[in-house]
């Protein structure tokens, strides 16, 4: 069933588990993440990010998205992540994405309150739910996102008392935050900071992302969840996954991509499934909406509500 991120969030957030996003950028990719969703009954955030549109272009990969999370006995959610531009977003909600990021990180702090405010406003319109990010997360050479070096990357990390201003005045309904993680795959162990971890997620009364997901240890997931982390970003190792597969079976010439595509969706199932489990999600895709925090959504209405009023 297509559902938006409140939908699967706040339960995780109440429940300490973390929903994870994987993209899916062709077919395989999406066949392999929906079974293992429906495999384990775990609720799932499937989508794509507006860097990888070289392979496959955002309304091209609508076309098997949104049906297959119609068609799906779990929740799933099908977001576009790091949108880059405001039309961009807009496209994204006009083909029925039910949830958007628009990464404003790079802005100016006063930039990327008003613009997220702005798309926030349009996609609560089309009943679907924005995520922002604050601080600036880094990105891995090599990665999907591209590579930024950077030489202090703690200048970048999230500050939990913008934190708080930020969420409360764009009304975004998820926050990613920059904690020591990057995109892409790691080449040095990256150390996260969980005791900003802890400190933001009690600061804000939405449910917190880490992005750049892959190649992070066990434990790592464990205790970014456990200190309120509610959603993980995955690509790098369920792409990884599926070419490992494929070289595989690849033996001879005598092959054709019907020999391969099995392989691919199974090595990406496997892999999903593998972070579901470490994420607590299994078996969650039928928490109850009664989960979830009311007092942080009547604070929020109230909030917006006032300001309109003002």
């Amino acid at each position: 069933m297509l559902v938006n991120m409140n939908e699967v969030l706040y339960n995780a957030k109440k429940g300490k588990y973390a929903v994870g996003l994987f993209n899916a950028v062709n077919l395989e990719l999406a066949r392999g993440i929906i079974a293992a969703a429906e495999q384990t009954g775990s609720p799932v955030i499937m989508g794509t990010a507006e860097i990888l549109f070289p392979y496959g272009p955002l309304e091209e990969v609508s076309y098997y998205l949104l049906p297959m999370a119609k068609k799906a006995n779990v929740p799933v959610v099908i977001h576009l992540d790091h949108g880059l531009k405001k039309e961009t977003c807009l496209k994204a909600l006009e083909l029925g994405f039910s949830s958007i990021m628009y990464d404003c990180s790079t802005d100016s702090y006063d930039e990327n309150v008003r613009k997220v405010k702005e798309m926030a406003d349009i996609a609560h319109s089309y009943g679907a739910t924005i995520e922002g990010e604050l601080g600036h997360v880094g990105d891995n050479e090599g990665s999907a996102e591209g590579s930024s070096h950077l030489t202090d990357p703690s200048e970048f990390f999230t500050d939990p008392k913008m934190a708080k201003d930020y969420v409360e005045k764009t009304g975004v309904d998820a926050l990613a935050i920059a904690v020591g993680n990057a995109h892409g795959a790691y080449k040095l162990p990256p150390k996260l900071d969980f005791e900003r971890i802890s400190t933001i997620a009690k600061t804000v009364n939405v449910p917190l992302v880490l992005h750049g997901g892959s190649g992070l240890t066990d434990n790592d997931f464990k205790r970014a969840i456990k200190e309120g982390i509610s959603k993980v970003n995955i690509f790098t190792d369920i792409n990884i996954a599926a070419v490992k597969a494929e070289f595989s079976r690849f033996t001879d010439m005598n092959k054709g991509i019907i020999d391969l595509i099995p392989a691919a969706v199974e090595a990406i199932k496997q892999e999903t499934v593998k972070k579901m489990q470490l994420f607590d999600s299994v078996g969650k895709a039928n928490a109850k909406n009664n989960d979830i925090d009311i007092d942080s959504i009547v604070a929020a209405v109230v909030k917006k509500i006032s300001q309109e009023l003002k």
